[in-house]
């Protein structure tokens, strides 16, 4: 377990806490849900590889906003919308560094306004293969691992893409319009992070 990340996060008034498997941490994401609540996610691999949309709505007692279940753009962007208001925001980070500061790259920019703003509760779920050395390594990991690899999933056109290294491009489709660094909480309890002891997401 990486003591010092979590008592760096929490030094940053930002609750943390510790899950050796991703099925604890499954569980744990549920604990901090509530019934009645009003849920949602960003386009995170990590959510969907837990299965925590399908989990979640199995519940029958949420309000649960699942954008892939929306067959139109317009419903889609309703629901970027809605989730300033929802009770819950479930995402993963690109990477965090070792004292705490949470690294995330955006191409819409729709999963770092509602960290940033909005949800009264957002929950990082976090693989332990996403935590740098440093801020700077962190940034690093973010533009040469998990944008590339984003890239190819969403099917973006970016020099990325193509070879798998950043390019510091000025794409129109570019997934890295958007650098958001979470280096305090403002308000206590709203931002959460579950550090997974298993590897995650990109």
């Amino acid at each position: 377990m990486n003591y010092e990340l979590i008592k760096n996060l929490k030094r940053r008034n930002i609750e943390a806490f510790y899950c050796p498997t991703a099925k604890e941490a499954v569980e744990k994401v549920s604990s901090l849900i509530n019934d009645g609540d009003t849920v949602t996610w960003g386009g995170s691999a990590t959510v969907r590889e837990l299965g925590l949309p399908d989990l979640l709505k199995s519940r029958g007692t949420l309000n649960v906003l699942d954008r892939d279940s929306v067959p139109t753009p317009e419903e889609k962007q309703q629901i970027y919308l809605q989730a300033f208001s929802a009770d819950v925001f479930l995402t993963s980070a690109n990477a965090i560094s070792e004292d705490g500061v949470i690294v995330n790259i955006d191409g819409n920019g729709n999963r770092v306004a509602a960290i940033t703003w909005g949800p009264k509760k957002v929950i990082f779920i976090i693989g332990i293969n996403k935590i740098a050395p440093t801020i700077e390594a962190a940034l690093e990991r973010a533009r040469n691992i998990a944008a590339p690899v984003n890239a190819e999933r969403f099917d973006i056109k970016t020099p990325c893409k193509i070879d798998g290294k950043c390019h510091n491009c000025n794409s129109p489709e570019s997934i890295c319009s958007y650098v958001h660094f979470l280096r305090n909480s403002r308000n206590k309890g709203r931002h959460i992070v579950i550090l997974v002891g298993e590897e995650l997401g990109y």
